[in-house]
């Protein structure tokens, strides 16, 4: 989908769109970074499309243990494969990690365009298939995956996409904790061995890889 163009946008004329605004129909929401969008149980009766900024899907256990199982950026939707469910509540918390708009339109209207718009549809389908696969997939990896097998999944991607061993942080270690789901205090240890296997070596800012981390 171009990046330019978001669901509603890129498959309803224009006209359409700009009626859908004029009446209040398609309100835009604004959210400030840390903002608890929806808690998990709670009603899903809206679709919501990202304007822009980057939400955190977040798993939280029974002890307050937070796991980010995605994160979701500009034109991706939330709720969509819910909305039409017969238990139509949210599973898991949904967290702004930065600065977030958010456009949202209502079930009745979502099904008016449905039927209305084939394109709408079929491109509203792919969507909700497309975000189901990758939090199965993301749930399913960390069910089966001990804690230093996520961190080198993490350390190989990273190396991949900067095109070094010497890997720069983007966040900080408290963060990289809640993106792959464990304590801070957890992923100090596991960094603290795979040190002590000089399998890595870490300051503050920076991973390097300083020997062969496989499966």
């Amino acid at each position: 989908m171009d990046n330019n163009y978001n669901l509603i946008q890129k498959h309803i004329p224009l006209k359409k769109y700009k009626e859908l605004l004029s009446s209040n129909k398609i309100r835009i929401n604004k959210y400030i970074k840390g903002s608890c969008i929806h808690m998990e149980n709670d009603e899903c009766t809206h679709l919501d499309i990202i304007l822009d900024g980057i939400v955190s899907i977040d798993r939280i256990d029974e002890d307050g243990n937070i796991m980010c199982v995605a994160n979701f950026t500009k034109n991706d939707i939330l709720g969509g494969n819910l909305l039409f469910s017969k238990t139509p509540t949210y599973p898991m918390t949904i967290v702004s990690k930065t600065d977030v708009i958010i456009m949202q339109i209502s079930k009745e209207d979502i099904f008016k365009l449905m039927n209305e718009y084939p394109e709408f549809l079929k491109a509203y389908l792919e969507s909700i298939s497309d975000n189901a696969f990758i939090l199965g997939d993301r749930i399913r990896g960390y069910v089966r995956l001990s804690l230093r097998q996520i961190l080198i999944n993490y350390l190989k991607k990273q190396s991949y996409i900067q095109k070094s061993n010497m890997i720069k942080l983007n966040m900080s270690k408290k963060d990289l904790a809640m993106l792959i789901g464990v304590q801070r205090t957890s992923l100090s240890r596991e960094l603290a061995k795979m040190r002590k296997d000089k399998l890595i070596e870490y300051d503050r800012d920076y991973i390097k890889i300083v020997n062969y981390i496989g499966n």
